[in-house]
């Protein structure tokens, strides 16, 4: 008998039901939900432990989205035949949900919690991230887990000029919008997408459009809740303060933070020795026995005043940490063709935050596969970014990428997308190493990007630029400072990080993180208005190296073109098991790949050398070429037989050349006339209507005798 769980459903909008489940899977989890929508369902569950381990003043939150391959009836790629770590595309979707989340736990809540998705059923159509959001905070809210929530979130596209919530893969397909929003029922939370070139308004108007279908959501997290009975949050003391610390380390520091603060000192590393060394400072004041049982006090508070202290300084002053005005951008320069070795490369710097990116240009056969449950295909377009510690002055073991470096990658990735020509040839693959880091690496990417691409010669729409923009606000939130192309402080001491990244025409990637419960319209409207001009000021910049793709691809880059042939010659061209494609590429250094499409091979050819692209091209048009009547060739014997020899007149194609065609005169055999590998001249005559097979004649390219042409003329009159 099937236990039956507690249900609540409700309508998307637009007639498509969605149900929130619980009490049937996962009952000893603190929280576990089921989500449906049509044949998809998502499993969420939420584990917290009741106490914090010692020592920990942050929140150990783990999100993990993993997708089942028996959901869509699929086996796992590998030798182990089973679900592995999560691939990027698993780890984008654990971001989503973190990002939304985690800032809605209360900040004194520093218990290991851990939330974990499983798509354990999909149509194949129903784009699971746009389901994650919801599922994670219903169970948070069914629950005794503390949370300030509910949030959900949607995903908003826009199809022939309609904005629809929740598009399916097809309809995303064709969508000019493709973002997620998560919120609360007053407050937006997180943005992230891709759009093609869409304007501010535009953008505005999707996020209050996805706005709208969150509060129907949330509205529904409530009455499900309401149906199973709400539980009380937990009680928890993770956090003990000594008050009277706390107000003496504020006197002490405050206004020496304040100072520095105010100084503006562009250099990160020696505002750095300048907080440092006040907090150095005021420890010396106590014995070494006091500060062993105050230190981590100390700490936690003096953070506390550089937080209010920074943060009022900026507002008092609207000025910088490094003495930049709200608007102003750092000092840019920019390089390109740094490294010769490469087909595309770029220096961008900005402050003190460098990328040195590369491209790279390959064949069809470098393109990424993508293996995963609900969807498998290949990418010739790929970004990779890589953060090293030195970056930031530190060692640390390099255990490659992490989860930050796959999505500030994935966002720069979307970002130059939309202008990377589709039916380009070549798989790209883009690389940032970022060398020096104080802020907006990603958006440096994004700009490193544009210049190798246009370096490397590939024929972008049109260049693309990324900016972060951060906010600060008062206490009381009656006032607020919106930063352009902020610092890594001003990341970590901020209320936002807002990213940007777009043409001179329009905005194609976003990712919006707030850190308060919420950023009025008008707000977000003024920091998008700000964050295009300082993205028209970076074009200005970076236009300044190089202003259009090269004309020509470098000499080191692969030479490519394509071919049509008929259908039935793709046999010969491959040859049997191989032989003949595979002897083209080994004498010419080339890589080719056939296709075969409505009847008609697509062919393909890479070279690294102009010369060696056309000679494989030489050597296939052989193959395809079509004898004509009358003309002659050179033959090769390769069998003699009583009746004749064959021989290959064109790469790829035999005919017979019969021993009435040899000589004018009367022969016997071919005995000591011929030998296998001799070289004929023969004129093609025709086709055996017979077998298909080329008749050729020796006999045809030589003067005809005048014996022959005596009999032939007696005979024509009797």
């Amino acid at each position: 008998m099937s236990q039956i769980g507690i249900q609540h459903s409700f309508d998307l909008g637009d007639g498509r039901m969605i149900t929130l489940e619980t009490g049937k899977l996962a009952k000893q989890a603190d929280g576990a939900v089921v989500v449906k929508l049509g044949d998809t369902m998502i499993l969420a569950t939420i584990v917290s432990n009741k106490e914090a381990k010692e020592g920990v003043d942050f929140l150990p939150l783990t999100v993990d989205y993993q997708e089942k391959y028996a959901a869509t009836g699929r086996f796992p790629g590998g030798f182990f035949r089973r679900e592995a770590k999560l691939s990027d595309y698993e780890i984008l979707i654990s971001r989503i949900v973190d990002r939304a989340m985690r800032p809605l736990f209360p900040e004194d809540y520093h218990a290991d919690t851990q939330i974990m998705l499983s798509l354990i059923s999909s149509d194949r159509k129903t784009m699971p991230d746009a389901l994650v959001g919801l599922a994670a905070s219903a169970a948070v809210a069914v629950s005794d887990i503390p949370f300030n929530g509910p949030i959900s979130e949607v995903r908003v596209g826009k199809i022939d000029g309609k904005l629809v919530i929740n598009p399916d893969i097809d309809q995303l397909a064709v969508s000019t919008i493709d973002m997620i929003v998560a919120a609360s029922e007053s407050d937006i939370t997180m943005v992230e997408g891709e759009m093609s070139e869409i304007s501010e308004a535009e953008m505005l108007e999707a996020i209050k459009f996805a706005h709208d279908a969150i509060k129907v959501q949330i509205k529904a997290i409530k009455e499900f809740v309401a149906k199973v009975g709400p539980k009380a949050k937990r009680e928890y003391c993770h956090e003990t303060h000594d008050l009277e610390l706390k107000a003496a380390v504020a006197k002490a520091t405050y206004d020496k933070v304040y100072a520095v603060a105010k100084t503006g000192n562009p250099n990160k590393n020696e505002r750095k020795e300048a907080f440092k060394a006040i907090l150095t400072e005021y420890k010396a004041t106590f014995s070494e026995e006091e500060l062993k049982e105050k230190e981590g006090l100390i700490n936690t508070y003096y953070h506390g005043v550089e937080y209010d202290a920074v943060r009022q300084a900026t507002l008092d002053t609207q000025s910088r940490l490094d003495g930049r005005k709200t608007t102003q951008i750092r000092p840019i320069w920019s390089e390109v063709s740094y490294l010769p070795g490469a087909h595309g490369s770029a220096i961008f710097q900005r402050g003190e935050t460098q990328s040195l990116t590369s491209v790279t240009l390959g064949t069809g056969k470098d393109a990424q596969l993508i293996d995963g449950a609900f969807y498998k295909g290949e990418t010739k377009f790929i970004l990779h970014y890589n953060f090293p510690g030195f970056s930031t002055g530190e060692a640390k073991p390099n255990r490659g990428p992490g989860r930050r470096e796959v999505g500030h990658g994935n966002l720069a990735l979307r970002a130059l997308s939309k202008v990377v020509p589709t039916d380009t040839p070549y798989t790209i693959r883009v690389v940032s190493d970022i060398l020096e880091s104080n802020g907006s690496s990603s958006m440096a990417t994004v700009c490193a990007g544009t210049l190798a691409l246009m370096d490397a010669g590939v024929k972008i729409a049109k260049p693309v630029t990324g900016i972060a923009m951060g906010l600060i606000t008062s206490a009381d939130n009656k006032s607020y400072a919106i930063l352009s192309d902020i610092l890594g402080d001003e990341d970590h001491l901020g209320d936002m990080d807002f990213k940007v990244c777009g043409t001179k025409d329009g905005i194609t990637a976003v990712q919006m993180d707030l850190k308060v419960n919420g950023l009025p319209y008008e707000v977000m409207e003024k920091a998008l208005m700000q964050a295009k001009e300082g993205r028209l000021h970076i074009m200005g910049e970076i236009l300044k190296t190089i202003d259009a793709p090269r004309a020509e691809y470098k000499e080191s880059v692969p030479r490519f073109e394509t071919m049509t042939i008929p259908g039935e010659f793709i046999g010969a061209v491959i040859g049997p098991g191989g032989k003949v494609i595979q002897d083209i590429q080994k004498k010419t250094n080339a890589t080719i790949s056939i296709t075969e499409v409505d009847n008609t091979g697509q062919i393909e050819i890479f070279a690294e050398k102009l010369e060696d692209l056309k000679a494989a091209k030489a050597r296939i048009k052989a193959i395809v070429a079509i004898p004509e009547v009358g003309e002659v060739y050179e033959a090769k014997v390769k069998s003699i037989m009583p009746y004749g020899a064959f021989v290959e007149f064109m790469p790829g194609k035999e005919g017979l050349l019969h021993i009435s065609e040899y000589d004018w005169k009367r022969l016997e055999s071919l005995n000591g006339l011929v030998k296998e590998g001799d070289v004929l001249n023969v004129k093609y005559i025709g086709t055996d209507p017979k077998n298909g097979k080329a008749k050729l004649s020796r006999k045809a390219t030589l003067p005809k005798p005048e014996t022959v042409e005596a009999n032939n003329n007696s005979a024509a009159e009797k």
